[in-house]
């Protein structure tokens, strides 16, 4: 049963990945109604993966906005369609990045809170299944492995396509998610709540 289920999941996202790539397609032959249904797809995982670093819903807001408007420049450009989602999160990487060393000279980084599947990857602790302590244990990470972490589990990336995002090594990608791991996990055990 988990095999036709597994199956019937791997179809559907190979035809999601197509009808993206065709509007990827549409969009750059100037179709606003394929460009709508793009943003419609990444709007709300935009937001969020924004969110996890500005913290602050108008800075995230603005930089979304950034983001579309860069792509919505770029899209004509973009050589590969089936590199979209990646390419949208290169975008994003970039324009929170910005958003982030403006504000640092301010005040420190404000870093990502990350949730969802998150708890059962790092560990079956069951400190995991109380989501304020995960919240806690992410909020304690670096921002290189908060990102990666964000990206992998949260915006279900790839390795490979976070590599791409990240413009590093897919090596680069593996050590940080490790250490990642490694750390909330110390974290948690060390917090006794």
């Amino acid at each position: 049963m988990k095999v036709i289920e597994r199956t019937g999941s791997e179809v559907a996202s190979k035809l999601a990945r197509l009808q993206e790539k065709l509007w990827v397609l549409q969009a750059q032959q100037g179709d606003p109604s394929a460009f709508r249904s793009l943003v419609n797809l990444y709007e709300r995982q935009l937001f969020y993966y924004l969110m996890r670093f500005a913290r602050n819903q108008d800075h995230a807001a603005d930089a979304l906005q950034e983001v579309w408007l860069t792509v919505f420049r770029g899209l004509k450009n973009l050589r590969a369609p089936e590199a979209f989602r990646v390419w949208v999160y290169q975008i994003a990487h970039d324009k929170i990045a910005s958003l982030i060393r403006r504000e640092c000279r301010k005040e420190q980084f404000l870093e990502v809170l990350a949730e969802g599947q998150l708890e059962a990857e790092l560990d079956e602790n069951p400190l995991f299944g109380r989501m304020e302590l995960a919240h806690f244990a992410l909020d304690s990470l670096s921002p290189e492995h908060r990102e990666v972490l964000t990206l992998r589990f949260l915006e279900d990336l790839s390795l490979e396509e976070i590599a791409e995002a990240l413009r590093c090594r897919l090596g680069t990608v593996k050590s940080r998610l490790h250490y990642a791991k490694l750390e909330a996990r110390k974290f948690l055990e060390e917090t006794k709540l």
